[in-house]
């Protein structure tokens, strides 16, 4: 961020107690943070947790995570389970936190969970919105996400320490 949001002044760095450096309008006289969007992606999981759900989506032919930004007033849990009914009709069941990262393409932070639906049906499917969906056991999944891509990132991250034996489990777990 370069400018001030409210008066359009070149920012500059100032220190802030406790903060460190952080972008000042001089103008304004006000520290500025950085304003960016929040959004989900989920391993969506069928029932039985054997199966992970990857779809394709804009005409493109690469498979991602179902995903989509968080609206004014939500949490994040909320969102997971809004977008993946919106996209695919499946209810979810439960969720859990998996990992976080900043996208700097589009200045979004990236939530990424974990979810169990109540189904494998895919006959509600939103097809405005997705282009298609399919179900790929773990492995399969590993191997048709897109690669270099964020999806296969926070993907690989999950499978990695699903796989591992000595791995501690972080996750916070969100009964709905």
């Amino acid at each position: 961020m370069n400018y001030c949001y409210e008066c359009g002044t070149r920012l500059e760095k100032r220190m802030l107690e406790n903060e460190g450096l952080i972008p000042f309008c001089p103008h304004c006289e006000t520290f500025r943070f950085p304003i960016f969007s929040t959004a989900v992606s989920m391993i969506v999981h069928n029932p039985r947790k054997d199966k992970i759900l990857l779809i394709q989506q804009y005409g493109k032919k690469t498979n991602v995570l179902v995903a989509g930004y968080v609206n004014q007033g939500e949490s994040a849990e909320e969102t997971v389970i809004r977008e993946v009914y919106e996209e695919t009709g499946l209810h979810v069941i439960s969720l859990c936190f998996n990992k976080s990262e900043y996208f700097q393409r589009s200045n979004t932070l990236m939530l990424n969970y974990t979810c169990v639906t109540d189904s494998e049906d895919l006959s509600r499917l939103n097809t405005r919105e997705v282009d298609q969906a399919q179900w790929f056991s773990h492995d399969d999944a590993r191997a048709a996400i897109r690669p270099d891509s964020l999806a296969q990132k926070f993907l690989l991250f999950y499978l990695d320490k699903l796989s591992s034996p000595s791995a501690v489990s972080t996750e916070t777990r969100y009964p709905l």
